[in-house]
């Protein structure tokens, strides 16, 4: 098990990070923590429990962290091998100051399931992510299909607006400029401090949740992880608009292996007017409940059942 302190000479990608402190976090998930240089950086992700592997990986926010998948964590330890992965610039996977791309995160999921193969396996594995990190998801299951079992996208972003996201492949929605006047001159971390302070955090949670009552340990959590070095360099490129794939709905279209995706009524993330554009597909199920984006803290017994119909019929 990896511990809090410093890791000298630690090779990374074929670069060399000297004295690199580790984030001073508690551990968002019980069970061992472990590390493995990847494509994308040092990776850090938790594991509990045996059978077959289920990865799960956290959306992309200012504070996300393997925190947002805990109730599923805890509840399918109990059956399967749970993975859960904090990505790149989040949690306790690296946080330097390095271009963010969907391609990097890509890579990092890509990693994480050959590091589970190698683990635990050669099969391939159900994975299951949140919102942004959904494209993410589904770009690995396009790229390396044999790879996976299957794959749920909970609030999926790209199906969203008037018009299909049919840009040319890899492109991104960034806005131009955007993240060099986010960052400043040196006052990126100061700008993300103020994006960050507790109240605004409780604020964003409440409009992903729909209403005021929210989950108190992932917002303590938020507020913890949000001070942590670095905290601020993958959050700034997702403000930036430019960790949304220009590409996603073709590379929705093109997922071959069986799809659930779900999502809730309320809050910010209610928009599936692209839908339709995967709702004929035969490998794509879908289900809608009576949340908001993170059902799975709502009504965990519903989001499990509506779960485990996807992991018994593949």
């Amino acid at each position: 098990m990896i511990v809090n302190g410093f890791d000298r000479n630690t090779r990374v990608g074929g670069n060399t990070i000297a004295a690199r402190m580790r984030p001073n976090l508690p551990a968002a998930l019980t069970g061992e923590r472990f590390e493995f240089a990847s494509a994308a950086g040092r990776l850090s992700a938790y594991t509990a429990g045996t059978g077959a592997p289920l990865l799960l990986i956290h959306s992309i926010n200012a504070v996300g962290s393997a925190a947002e998948v805990r109730p599923l964590y805890d509840h399918y330890r109990a059956t399967r091998r749970v993975i859960a992965l904090d990505l790149p610039g989040f949690g306790f996977s690296e946080r330097s100051d390095r271009v963010y791309t969907p391609q990097l995160m890509t890579d990092a999921i890509t990693a994480t399931v050959r590091e589970t193969q190698e683990r635990y396996g050669p099969a391939p594995i159900d994975a299951l992510a949140l919102s942004l990190s959904s494209e993410f998801l589904a770009r690995a299951a396009v790229a390396t299909p044999a790879a996976f079992k299957s794959i749920s996208l909970v609030s999926p972003t790209g199906l969203a607006g008037k018009t299909p996201h049919r840009g040319a492949p890899g492109t991104t929605l960034a806005v131009p400029g955007a993240y060099p006047l986010l960052r400043g001159l040196g006052w990126g971390r100061s700008l993300y401090r103020a994006l960050t302070l507790p109240k605004v955090i409780r604020y964003f949670l409440r409009r992903t949740w729909g209403r005021k009552d929210i989950d108190a340990w992932l917002w303590q959590y938020g507020v913890t992880t949000a001070r942590q070095p670095g905290a601020e360099y993958a959050p700034l490129y997702f403000l930036s608009g430019a960790l949304f794939s220009a590409d996603i709905d073709d590379l929705y279209e093109r997922v071959g292996v069986p799809v659930w995706m779900s999502h809730g009524i309320r809050g910010d993330f209610t928009d599936y007017r692209q839908i339709a554009l995967v709702q004929a597909r035969p490998n794509w199920r879908f289900s809608v409940f009576p949340t908001g984006a993170l059902p799975h803290f709502e009504v965990p017994d519903r989001f499990c059942a509506e779960f485990d119909h996807l992991l018994g019929r593949r």
